[in-house]
């Protein structure tokens, strides 16, 4: 009698084994810089999805953090001799079939959340949650009332992941610039958190509202009058999302056509040499290609031009403002 064939270990958990054993035993240490999300995709040849759930995962371990200024980077004490031998396990669905009476709102929006996460906003229904969670649809109408306000749920849960430090950073420069980063990891966690939130008609819900309560907070004692500042505490994640919403379409396309980018740069490769091999364009041939889908070198050049122009702005309100 034969065994049947093992499966190959998934390629997540290679890469995830792979930066854990480096950060536990020193070969990565606290202060150093993790590679970035789409480094890890190019170097290992996996979807962004998938280097962006690696480094969701290495957070959820306590083994890097953001830090404002260098971006993901090994955390103080993350060191075998600091932390238990095994990691923690990793978050896994409700399996179908729970016990009568233990469903439970949590229950539900992480489980929501978890579908998205791996299959897109669009796959997320009261029906689809129900046999994820073995309940019947209409059980979860005792938490939501419908597909809308599961969605904003979800949003406001995602939110509330990221703990924002009182009174935070020294300065208003190095506070923005953390609520923007704390931001853009929840979009890189979560890519489709962006089509989740409308700008027009914010969502009341408390988690977002304390993002945005802290960034007016950050703008306290500066003499700009409350129009600028609400203005302000809504441009950047506006900003954060509009750069986040093509990680969204990234990982869509992946999806449905099983392509990555860099495969899909490999198949345009013939017809993009003989653009920009004609003469006709001599200044994007000389673009480095990696710069183009390098989204994380986008938002932080994107986040730094901004934060310069508000201090440009600043400096005018305060030079006009009565003495």
């Amino acid at each position: 009698m034969t065994s049947a064939p093992q499966r190959p270990e998934p390629p997540y958990r290679r890469i995830l084994a792979e930066f854990r054993d480096r950060i536990l035993t020193g070969d990565l240490r606290p202060g150093d810089r993790v590679p970035s999300i789409r480094q890890i995709a190019q170097r290992s040849g996996v979807a962004v999805a998938t280097a962006t759930k690696v480094v969701a995962a290495l957070r959820d371990e306590g083994l890097v953090e953001a830090r404002v200024g260098a971006g993901t980077v090994v955390s103080a004490g993350a060191s075998r001799a600091e932390r238990p031998a095994d990691p923690p396990p990793l978050p896994k669905r409700r399996q179908a079939g729970v016990p009568k009476g233990s469903l439970n709102r949590e229950h539900v929006l992480r489980t929501a959340i978890a579908i998205a996460d791996s299959e897109g906003l669009d796959a997320v229904s009261m029906r689809r949650l129900a046999v994820e969670l073995g309940s019947g649809p209409m059980s979860l109408y005792r938490h939501v009332r419908g597909k809308d306000e599961l969605v904003t749920q979800m949003a406001d849960e995602v939110f509330g992941e990221t703990e924002l430090p009182v009174p935070g950073p020294e300065g208003w420069r190095a506070k923005l610039e953390l609520i923007s980063r704390r931001q853009w990891e929840l979009c890189r966690r979560h890519p489709w958190l962006p089509r989740a939130i409308s700008f027009t008609r914010p969502l009341m819900v408390p988690n977002m509202m304390a993002h945005t309560e802290w960034t007016l907070r950050a703008l306290d004692g500066l003499g700009l009058p409350m129009d600028i500042r609400i203005r302000e505490a809504l441009t950047l994640p506006a900003m954060v999302h509009a750069v986040a919403l093509s990680l969204a379409e990234e990982a869509e396309a992946e999806r449905e056509t099983g392509v990555t980018l860099d495969g899909w740069w490999l198949l345009q490769h013939k017809q993009a040499d003989n653009l920009l091999n004609s003469g006709r364009f001599p200044l994007l041939a000389m673009v480095p290609k990696e710069t183009v889908s390098d989204l994380d070198g986008m938002f932080d050049y994107i986040l730094a031009r901004h934060l310069e122009g508000f201090a440009v702005l600043l400096t005018r309100v305060v030079t006009a403002r009565p003495q």
